[in-house]
């Protein structure tokens, strides 16, 4: 299986059929930074407003699908695993509140339709096995929710973004925003060939992972025969392997930059000038009316 080509995550592919494509980059950092700066301090109605409006963008793209739904998939189900543990390890914790006072002595009306417990499962016996209570919480299942949709929003915004943007063009568009950094004598310029270097990284770290994965297909290892701890020892071993391939491309990457004698450094020559069209000047423009929109929302709906 070629991982590069089938889970094409963080990556740019190349077409013009997506209108993501033809986005200002400063438009669509400011678009991720609100997928990834809004959910905090925010109710899960917020973040469930961002998966829903993220597969609403994903689908409607235009983007060829055998780009996107295998990873759309693996992340939902990643997601969903982490939440329902989340869920599962935090409803049946004794609260604090049973060794405080008794609220029955407040003088306090309390809603009847609040309650606390979502799901109550008294102590049962199957055959044998003796089941005790279990308590799903309000608290527990907004703490699935917070979990699973903040892994999803962030992850997928950003994959999405990689998708449809040059790293040059995300490079030039980041040195738009911290051009004023650059008057107090900050090396911006250093700083963010650092960051292209680390995105062009990332194929080179999924081919590494898919030549240990070859490896260990072509071996035929029987993990049966093997046992648990015999299996444990050729995964360290393979991590390990894994590892020691990744810190050879970056020593045998940073021995290449240090033999040139000089590394010009111009992020003015990253940005991609597309042509200013009718649906180019249609697709911007929308897209700061979603800027807004969504800050105005998040204002009105989106706190705890």
């Amino acid at each position: 299986m070629n991982i590069l080509t089938k889970f094409s995550v963080g990556q740019y592919v190349y077409g013009n059929r997506s209108w993501l494509r033809i986005i200002d980059s400063r438009l669509k950092l400011i678009i991720v930074m609100i997928f990834l700066i809004t959910p905090i301090w925010a109710g899960p109605i917020w973040r469930l407003s961002l998966v829903g409006c993220l597969l609403l963008i994903t689908f409607f793209s235009l983007l060829p699908s055998r780009v996107w739904w295998r990873s759309l998939c693996l992340l939902s189900f990643l997601s969903l695993i982490i939440g329902c543990i989340s869920i599962l390890a935090s409803s049946d914790i004794q609260s604090l509140d049973s060794y405080l006072r008794n609220p029955n002595e407040l003088q306090v009306v309390v809603e009847n339709y609040k309650k606390w417990n979502i799901l109550e499962i008294p102590s049962q016996k199957i055959w044998f096995i003796n089941f005790g209570p279990y308590n799903l919480s309000r608290q527990a299942f907004e703490l699935g929710i917070k979990t699973s949709t903040l892994i999803f929003t962030v992850i997928h915004s950003v994959n999405l973004m990689l998708l449809t943007t040059l790293q040059e063009d995300i490079v030039w568009g980041l040195s738009w925003f911290l051009y004023p950094l650059r008057k107090i004598g900050l090396p911006i310029s250093k700083w963010l060939f650092q960051l292209l270097i680390a995105l062009r990284f990332i194929p080179l770290v999924q081919e590494e992972f898919q030549n240990i994965i070859k490896s260990l297909s072509v071996r035929s290892i029987n993990f049966r025969n093997l046992g648990i701890k015999k299996s444990f020892n050729i995964l360290l071993i393979l991590v390990e392997r894994l590892f020691q391939n990744i810190f050879l491309r970056i020593d045998q990457g940073a021995e290449s930059l240090l033999s040139k004698k000089e590394i010009i450094i111009k992020t003015n020559r990253f940005r991609t000038f597309y042509s200013s069209g009718p649906l180019n000047v249609i697709v911007n423009t929308l897209s700061i009316c979603f800027i807004c929109i969504a800050i105005f929302l998040r204002k009105l709906y989106g706190a705890l």
